[in-house]
């Protein structure tokens, strides 16, 4: 009965391999689920501490209070948390993450991919009393900023025109922060984020730097910690949002269990995450 059990979940996983990940990677995918990755500290509860460092690199260092360390150091829930749909239900996919920021997502359902990055950009910024830094393209190409929604502007829109009016009170709060982050969401996306941000070479990534695929859909991925070796080579971890708004979360490597869940990237490179394959993409940073 127990052979039975687990050849129905052998079969499982390959089912899903083969669904999320080219026909060539799903054996790979398949030996990353079953083994469990050696460089995780299960009792820790930052991105820097959850992950170990591999043999024969270092952490590449960033100053205290640098976008890079806030997001080396973001907060996680207990190792274990599963991810968590917006309308509280759980996600069907929950071996492909080892951590889960501590990240709230609205009810609302507007906090998908590129919503997600975008928030924890905003907040960044917001901690550290850079609040007119935030502003972000709509996908018409038109700024919306935190100072002017601030100020009581709202966008007129209609079709592809956008034009702006002060129709409300001066509110600089934390509340109205987050409405403006709901508007964001709705008439932003991978797509606004692929057209508005800077190219990045591999060569040059560093944490906060991002790989996107534009489009409906499209996906995003941000860098969240960062490793050299002595040959000047590099690794990266990777965390996401998704789409349905889901918990943001810490991703494996599902096709080299001996780094998992470090990364190497490359230009033009097929790169798998854990429920997206990312083709034709790019790199990018935030402004």
């Amino acid at each position: 009965m127990k052979k039975l059990i687990l050849l129905l979940l052998i079969i499982g996983l390959i089912f899903v391999a083969f669904q999320f990940k080219p026909e060539e990677k799903a054996y790979d995918t398949v030996k990353a689920v079953i083994e469990t990755p050696s460089l995780i500290n299960k009792d820790s509860l930052t991105i820097k501490s959850r992950v170990n460092i591999p043999e024969g690199y270092k952490r590449v260092e960033y100053p205290k209070g640098s976008f890079e360390a806030y997001l080396r150091n973001y907060k996680l829930k207990a190792f274990g948390s599963k991810i968590i749909n917006y309308d509280n239900t759980e996600y069907f996919w929950q071996r492909g993450h080892i951590g889960i920021l501590e990240v709230p997502v609205p009810k609302n359902g507007l906090q998908q991919c590129a919503d997600a990055l975008i928030r924890i950009r905003s907040e960044y910024l917001w901690d550290n009393n850079r609040k007119d830094e935030i502003g972000f393209n709509f996908t018409s190409g038109h700024y919306c900023s935190w100072k002017k929604y601030a100020e009581g502007y709202r966008p007129k829109i209609s079709g592809n025109k956008v034009s702006f009016h002060k129709t409300a009170s001066a509110n600089h709060t934390k509340d109205n922060f987050y409405k403006y982050l709901n508007l964001i969401y709705t008439y932003s996306g991978t797509l606004s984020l692929y057209n508005e941000l800077k190219s990045v070479k591999a060569k040059d990534l560093k944490i906060g730097d991002m790989l996107i695929k534009g489009g409906s859909p499209g996906h995003i991925v941000i860098l969240c910690d960062e490793v050299i070796n002595d040959k000047g080579e590099k690794l990266f971890l990777l965390f996401q949002g998704n789409t349905p708004a889901q918990s943001v979360h810490l991703v494996k490597n599902l096709t080299d269990s001996s780094i998992s869940p470090w990364y190497k990237l490359e230009d033009d490179a097929i790169t798998p995450v854990s429920n997206y394959t990312f083709s034709s993409a790019k790199f990018v940073r935030f402004k």
